[in-house]
Formats: structure tokens, sequence, C-alpha cells
């Protein structure tokens, strides 16, 4: 017998979450954990990508030519969702660097599509601040949350977050963190520590840019093992799963 979510009659095959993301590696360092997690209780987890992500690195040293990083980092792409479990990846396709320079009500018509295709009831995207600031997290983040207010269906937003007791505790330079007390979701993802480290190991071309994975062992574990989320809004509590299927992991 399936479980039922909310005792309201839904079952875990019926749970989507819509993830939505500016690049390739997005992904898997703040959520893969979490995704991983959901995916093993029956979520239908759904990876958008706006770009290609062919404005990245190619890795230190390189592992590939500037001309085939694209290529090369949809292939990443795709291995890091099969390292944490997840549907394949869709990629928009749109220019890397450049997100906050098209059209977005091309993208936010486009995402509506796509919600209305899939039928989430739980979406997660960058926040306003793009966590980081870059200014293609920052794009699709807006359309993201337009998407959502559009959509009456989506029962809840969520946005990747950092609070700012982690931040200072790693002296964390780059990141916009969040006051401790926005926090939502506090997931411990050590349970799916391999199958994380398998996904940030697909992103190869982009190690060099985390600084974090050359950090001691416990550094790396106290920022990668566990994520965190701001819930932007919520229409519907009932319909809002993450809490009640990630329960045993809430810290």
């Amino acid at each position: 017998m399936m479980t039922r979510v909310k005792d309201q009659g839904t079952t875990m095959a019926d749970c989507r979450l819509l993830a939505i993301f500016a690049h390739p590696d997005d992904e898997t360092y703040r959520s893969g954990g979490t995704l991983a997690l959901l995916a093993r209780q029956g979520v239908g987890v759904c990876i958008f990508t706006a770009t290609r992500g062919e404005a990245g690195l190619r890795g230190e040293p390189p592992v590939c030519a500037p001309e085939d990083r694209l290529g090369v980092r949809e292939k990443e792409l795709r291995c890091a969702c099969t390292a944490l479990g997840l549907e394949p990846p869709r990629v928009l396709g749109y220019r890397d660097g450049h997100l906050a320079e098209a059209d977005p009500e091309q993208i936010i018509v486009r995402l509506c599509a796509i919600v209305r295709e899939l039928r989430p009831q739980v979406m997660l995207s960058f926040g306003l601040d793009g966590l980081s600031g870059h200014p293609d997290h920052i794009a699709i983040g807006r359309c993201a949350a337009e998407a959502y207010a559009r959509e009456a269906g989506v029962a809840a937003l969520y946005a990747l977050a950092v609070p700012c007791s982690l931040a200072e505790q790693l002296g964390m330079l780059g990141i916009h963190p969040v006051p401790d007390e926005t926090i939502a979701l506090r997931v411990d993802v050590t349970s799916v520590w391999q199958a994380k480290r398998a996904a940030m190991d697909c992103h190869a071309t982009q190690r060099s840019a985390t600084p974090m994975l050359r950090a001691p062992e416990d550094q790396q574990r106290m920022f990668f093992g566990r994520e965190y989320f701001v819930r932007v809004a919520r229409r519907r509590p009932d319909q809002d799963f993450m809490m009640d299927i990630l329960k045993e992991h809430c810290l």
C-alpha cells in the first residue's frame, strides 16, 4: 500500500517537485541531497535548467576544449541527476551568462506551460537574491516566483538558502545568507552523502569554482551535508509534502 501524505488521499507516487535552476551544477551543491531523499521516497523530481552552462569553467586542468564546453556541461548535468536518482533533466537552452537579458515574459510563459504539463505540488528555485548574487540565478528565481504566482495549482514555492550562522561559522564569502529564523527546512542529507558526492564529482569542469571542495572534510560535511530552504510562499499547506516526507531527516 502506498504511503499517504497529509491524510488527503495523496500517495508518494502522486507527489511531484519542479526544480528550476540557471546552470548545470545548481541542482547538486545546495539541494542535491534533499532531491535524492525525495526521489527515494517516490516523489517525482523534475529538473529544468535554463542554460547549458557554456560560459562556465573547463576544469583545472581543462577537461574539454572551449568549443566542447556546452555539450560537456549538459552531460555533467545528466550524470549528476542519474547519481541522485532523479528523472532526466530538461534544458531550456538560454544563453549562459545572459539570462538577465532574455525576455522574462517568454521565460515565465514557458515555465507556466511546464507547470501545467507536470502539475507539481511544490516548486524549488533560487530566491530573489540568487543565493550568490549571480545575475542568472536572480533572473531565473524571479521568473520561477512569477510562474508560481500565476499557476494556482502549485501549493508551495521554496528557495535555496544558507543561514547566517553557517556562513559566519565557515567564513563564507560570495554567499548571501539569510537570517536563521527564516529557514523553513533544515535537512540532514548524510544518509545520501555518497550519492551527493558522486553528483558533485560529475561536475568535473566546475570543481575549481567551488572553494569549499578544497576545505577539510569536516567543513565539507558541515556545508554539503546539510541543506537549507526558505519557504517563499504557500497557498495550500495540505499539499505541501516537503516536511511530511522529509521529517525523519529534518533538523
